[in-house]
């Protein structure tokens, strides 16, 4: 889509595809009226962002191609703006039972971490396809499927943990195994009689996890630059604009989204920032007892240790989260923040509208059930 939306078209109630079930979709619509023409960018600058939230909500989100995903306690949605400028809202079917390790401190900040890539993973495919609905023909190019695509809808759940595993991985060798295999290059230039210092050993696993932080800014920095990843980034701004708007307990319409702030402390970038953090102290302290490993045992301990960190990580974006006011969670909270200004971007008006068709639709109707 053009990242001119001056010609979009609002949503309306007949526009928006509804979800089942139909009570549900009911409430998914959102109401937009003449406040969408509000100039967000100038408002966003002028405005202080949003009081002090009335509550602090379990909903979290992720930007999609043209669109949003909300997951509430209940409910998983995601709307998405289609090329003919209407907004189309699915509700995403979720497993009824929760298993009891998901309940588990320090055991289910991995398995819902995975469950969300999963998740997050098939509906940025869904996406992807759903936002050249409607687009004229010359601008939808070859319509024809490959094998490929025949297979994956056939086996959609298959391919979408598949990829997720792939994700994973990636981003494991990138970020975890690359900096230490660079340290491990260092190692070489180091006189042996100094590797069996506990000071050096400390020394090259704060290296290895600044050098870890390094890639990450980079990869970010970087990314941030993409044309087409600067406009998920925009959604990812729209995302946080409407939680935080119904954290502070204002109607959900497109002029008081634009007043919030684009930055918020429970999202998934300060999650990996904690990851990243904690990593330098986990690793740290495994190589005062371990001592001298070889290349492969070291590499082998941080992928074993990735469990660990995650779920340390998980707890204390919990904690952080609940504790907001106190002065030394705030603290730990400003690097998430800082690093959210290169995955998230102010959004316009016709953004945030379809950030609140999919916040509306997960909303339980008992307000206490989303309390975080």
């Amino acid at each position: 889509m053009s990242e001119n939306n001056e010609n979009m078209k609002l949503v309306t109630e007949d526009q928006i595809k509804e979800i089942t079930p139909e009570e549900a979709a009911r409430e998914a619509v959102p109401s937009t009226g003449s406040s969408a023409v509000a100039k967000p960018a100038k408002a966003s600058r002028k405005k202080k962002s949003c009081d002090t939230p009335v509550k602090k909500t379990t909903i979290g989100g992720q930007a999609l191609i043209e669109g949003v995903m909300m997951v509430g306690p209940s409910r998983t949605a995601m709307a998405v703006r289609k090329g003919d400028g209407t907004i189309y809202v699915e509700e995403i079917k979720q497993g009824e039972k929760t298993s009891y390790f998901e309940k588990v401190p320090f055991i289910r900040g991995c398995i819902r971490f995975y469950k969300m890539l999963v998740t997050g993973t098939g509906a940025l495919m869904k996406a992807a396809d759903i936002s050249e609905e409607g687009k004229p023909e010359e601008n939808k190019g070859e319509q024809k499927k490959s094998r490929l695509d025949e297979f994956t809808e056939r086996h959609f759940n298959v391919m979408m943990s598949i990829s997720a595993i792939i994700g994973i991985l990636l981003s494991v060798g990138l970020f975890i195994l690359a900096p230490r295999l660079i340290i491990e290059l260092a190692v070489k230039f180091i006189p042996e009689q100094f590797l069996e210092l506990k000071w050096m050993t400390v020394l090259l696993n704060v290296a290895e996890g600044l050098l870890r932080l390094l890639i990450f800014l980079l990869y970010l920095i970087f990314a941030s630059r993409l044309k087409d990843i600067k406009r998920v980034w925009r959604y990812h701004g729209a995302e946080h604009k409407t939680i935080a708007c119904y954290e502070a307990g204002l109607p959900l319409t497109v002029e008081n989204v634009l007043k919030q702030t684009r930055f918020h402390p429970r999202c998934g970038t300060s999650f990996m920032f904690n990851v990243l953090a904690i990593s330098i102290i986990i690793y740290t302290v495994i190589g005062i007892f371990t001592g001298t490993q070889p290349m492969w045992v070291n590499l082998i301990i941080r992928v074993v240790a990735i469990p660990i960190i995650c779920s340390i990580s998980y707890e204390i974006l919990r904690f952080v989260g609940r504790h907001d006011r106190n002065w030394l969670c705030r603290l730990s909270s400003k690097p998430g923040l800082w690093l959210q200004k290169f995955t998230t971007e102010e959004p316009d008006a016709a953004i945030v509208e379809v950030a609140i068709a999919s916040m509306q639709a997960v909303i339980p109707e008992n307000k206490e059930d989303d309390v975080w």
